[in-house]
């Protein structure tokens, strides 16, 4: 390597790395803020570390609402986990479906729906989420907002490019062999779409996480908020209680952060695998 190419890569690096500080430090911020007291801040808001660590705005957390801090944990976990796992299977069998039946009439007009959603925010959805769910009586249910969640457009996406790049010569090659179509899919399709599955899974947990909107649509109380749910609940119950806004944030996002730092590259190589196709 000559020395202008060394020169060239490391002002690459240095810039990529003056990028990466710019995203993190609003996070770090986040934390170190959460540790302080609200005159401290006051005074040097831009301060990278707590000058002694407060752990009142924790302490404040513990019930919010009446309710303990750990009670929206569970609530999180079990919604996301759920969500996840019935968006994947449903998003997964139906691109292979379309994967195998390109030409059947009616499930186009399927792959265009789902499609067609990833244009469309949750905002949209009030009015008519509200009224499906009544009409379902789902309404202040943990299946209520399991079933909402465990909408996929992007999972589909993902499952469909792939698919649709398997080469049909093995498929067929299966079935000759006296495969049914669910052995083809279990044991043909999906050992070869284990980097498109795990980026799936992960991403969708990801999504998931964060939601917040369609919970407060669906819940009729707080017992069935997720975090970020109990978030806006703290915000309006505290209003300037800032510390303790920044002490739930942080505890909101922080498992997120940590899958996405263990998953990051499965998550790009899925990604790629996704995108071989269309």
């Amino acid at each position: 390597m000559t020395a202008h190419r060394r020169l060239v890569q490391l002002a690459a690096y240095l810039g990529l790395g003056a990028v990466s500080l710019v995203f993190v430090y609003p996070y770090w911020w986040m934390v170190v803020s959460s540790l302080r007291r609200t005159q401290e801040v006051m005074t040097a808001p831009l301060r990278l570390l707590p000058e002694r660590f407060d752990f009142t705005a924790y302490e404040q957390i513990g019930r919010i609402g009446g309710i303990p801090l750990a009670h929206y944990v569970w609530n999180s976990l079990a919604v996301t986990i759920a969500s996840t796992a019935v968006a994947v299977l449903v998003t997964a069998l139906a691109a292979y479906a379309l994967s195998r039946r390109p030409k059947l009439r009616g499930l186009q007009l399927v792959r265009y729906g789902f499609l067609l959603t990833i244009m469309y925010p949750y905002m949209l959805l009030l009015i008519p989420v509200y009224l499906v769910m009544h009409q379902l009586g789902l309404l202040g249910s943990y299946a209520g907002i399991v079933l909402f969640l465990s909408l996929g457009p992007i999972q589909f996406f993902l499952f469909d490019q792939f698919f649709r790049s398997i080469p049909k010569e093995l498929i067929e090659a299966a079935l000759v062999d006296g495969a049914g179509e669910w052995q083809v899919l279990w044991k043909v399709v999906l050992p070869m779409s284990r980097n498109v599955v795990g980026t799936v899974t992960l991403v969708t947990f990801l999504l998931n996480w964060a939601q917040w909107f369609p919970v407060i649509v669906i819940s009729t109380a707080p017992t069935t908020y997720t975090l970020p749910a109990a978030l806006l609940l703290l915000n309006t119950e505290l209003g300037a209680s800032f510390q303790a806004i920044l002490a739930l944030a942080t505890v909101t996002t922080l498992p997120v952060v940590v899958v996405f730092l263990l998953t990051q590259r499965r998550v790009m190589e899925g990604f790629a695998a996704g995108a071989v196709k269309g």
